[in-house]
């Protein structure tokens, strides 16, 4: 009988979902984000907390990663229509070696500020475990939903979940 329910409880715990470690110092929900100097690719250095006093998307990436390339026409769309007016958008690259982000920046040509994060401090930070990663961020600070995988942010179902989140109406 021992061995019976041993192997049962084996069983039910092999179909469980896996639990996700948390990066090293990473924010959650809830949190405000803690203020960080970002190297600027296409312009010069920020922190973060230049962007407080509006909504926040950002998007943590890399141009090795399919998905992210994938998502950042749709970001870059999102920004064009309403990116400084009722929120604002960066990009965060975990990329090793600036030559490599410019180049596919180049090609996407995308109107919103990018940063790099080669000392991962960012990407400890806001979680991304998994790329692509986007943080919605309120104006001051505090995380408020991360979304995992590429998603097409200009589409309605992904208008409607920004608005939801921010309480603004797009």
């Amino acid at each position: 009988m021992k061995k019976i329910l041993s192997l049962l409880l084996l069983l039910l715990l092999s179909t469980m979902p896996t639990a996700f470690a948390k990066t090293p110092g990473e924010v959650e929900i809830g949190s405000v984000v803690r203020d960080s100097t970002m190297q600027g690719l296409t312009g010069g250095a920020k922190k973060l907390s230049d962007y407080r006093g509006k909504p926040l998307i950002i998007n943590v990436w890399a141009s090795w990663c399919g998905p992210c390339r994938m998502e950042m026409g749709s970001l870059d769309r999102l920004y064009r229509r309403y990116g400084g007016k009722q929120f604002q958008v960066i990009g965060i690259s975990t990329d090793d070696y600036p030559d490599r982000v410019q180049g596919f920046l180049q090609q996407a040509k995308t109107g919103f500020s990018h940063f790099i994060d080669s000392k991962l401090v960012l990407e400890n930070m806001l979680g991304a475990d998994r790329l692509p990663l986007t943080v919605l961020v309120d104006a001051d600070g505090r995380v408020l939903a991360k979304y995992y995988g590429a998603k097409e942010w200009d589409s309605p179902q992904a208008l409607e979940v920004i608005s939801k989140v921010f309480s603004i109406k797009l």
